[in-house]
């Protein structure tokens, strides 16, 4: 596919059979093509984008351009471009055009709501130079200062009870992770541009590489059943939860009753992380505990509610699991997610197939052969001791 943005790659192209015009992706079915002149003037620009409503793609004629000079040409050819997506994939009607970065994120919490990218937008973007840059001026420069200031930036820990901000060093993990929706919003509205250049704007996105090390903080079954006789009394179902399923607090806080099935000891995990439902099967003992959670309550309850009757959420478990740790004498790092990679270490080292720990998890078996991979190195060996011939 042809790089329309580069004068000279354009200048070296050739008609197509049928006038076809040499085409560029600008995002996911939105192209932008161009036809070369045939008496050498300048070419044609074309839109090209699927439509939902008519079930196929459609084509317009946006025109040569030539008031515009060097480099304005593709520019200008590419904001018509997505201005004319814009129009089509909402059914005829304009929406409000995207001219900078912050445009490009709200844009993108409009498509896909979620608290993690709108946190980060909030707290690093919006009220950060880069929120102002137009998107068609927006260059590698642009991004790498952003990270930088990012990469400066530190990471809260904790506000406790009296309003103390605690801060750390922002770890290279973090950054990656802080980088994602930033990455993800310009990623639908601009096409990646030419390596090494300060058009690349993507370069400066780039994760870090080996950032995200194996976890090491573990907690074993005593020190689990220490962490539950130490919670507070409103806490501990849900701790409890915790401690049996390798599921992620914010899944596990989000099951209503309607998820569970007892005849069949089945769990829908509707909100995950990665977006996709899975059902689980549950053990005898898991699924008379669950089944004891939602006794008298409606299908649309959260299985696991406060005193309230309101879910869980990060800022009321954090609180009692800390309290807990902390009368415990646990590791002074430990909170609900070291108690998730606890379980998982669990079925690791008792040789359950990574395939089914990652089903079971909500994660990819790339993660858990990158986190847990060297927990199983022993039964690797073990395996192929046995191929040894005397």
């Amino acid at each position: 596919m042809a790089d329309l943005s580069r004068i000279g790659d354009r200048a070296k192209l050739k008609s197509r059979p049928g006038d076809e015009p040499h085409w560029q992706r600008l995002r996911a079915r939105c192209f932008l093509g161009y036809r070369p002149s045939k008496k050498g003037g300048p070419g044609t620009w074309f839109a090209r984008v699927f439509d939902e409503e008519k079930g196929r793609y459609v084509r317009r004629a946006l025109g040569d351009f030539g008031t515009f000079t060097g480099h304005e040409i593709f520019t200008a050819a590419k904001r018509a471009a997505e201005m004319w997506a814009n129009e089509v994939e909402s059914g005829g009607v304009l929406q409000p055009e995207i001219l900078t970065v912050r445009d490009a994120c709200e844009a993108y919490l409009a498509a896909k709501p979620g608290s993690i990218a709108e946190g980060v937008f909030r707290r690093h973007v919006y009220s950060d130079p880069i929120a102002r840059v137009r998107l068609d001026k927006l260059r590698r420069r642009d991004l790498r200062g952003w990270r930088e200031r990012l990469e400066n930036a530190p990471a809260a820990v904790s506000r406790n009870k009296h309003g103390e901000k605690v801060t750390k060093a922002r770890s290279a993990s973090t950054v990656n992770r802080d980088m994602v929706p930033l990455r993800a919003a310009l990623n639908r509205v601009l096409a990646p541009g030419t390596p090494s250049t300060e058009e690349a704007w993507q370069e400066a996105l780039k994760p870090i590489e080996g950032a995200n090390n194996p976890r090491t903080l573990y907690l074993d079954i005593g020190q689990r059943r220490r962490l539950l006789d130490n919670v507070d009394v409103d806490a501990r179902p849900f701790v409890r939860a915790m401690c049996m399923l390798p599921l992620r607090p914010g899944a596990l806080a989000k099951l209503l009753v309607r998820d569970f099935e007892p005849r069949t000891k089945s769990l829908m995990i509707g909100k995950d992380k990665n977006g996709r439902p899975r059902l689980i099967a549950v053990p005898t003992a898991t699924a008379k505990f669950l089944n004891e959670q939602c006794d008298a309550k409606k299908g649309t309850d959260p299985i696991f509610a406060r005193t309230d009757g309101a879910a869980w959420c990060k800022d009321k478990w954090k609180y009692p699991i800390k309290d807990a740790v902390t009368a415990a004498k646990l590791p002074a790092g430990t909170t609900a997610y070291t108690i998730r990679h606890s379980v998982i270490t669990d079925l690791v080292m008792n040789n359950v197939p990574i395939l089914a720990v990652a089903k079971l998890s909500g994660t990819s078996v790339q993660m858990i052969e990158q986190h847990y991979g060297h927990l199983v190195r022993n039964v690797a060996e073990e395996a192929l001791g046995h191929l040894a011939i005397e």
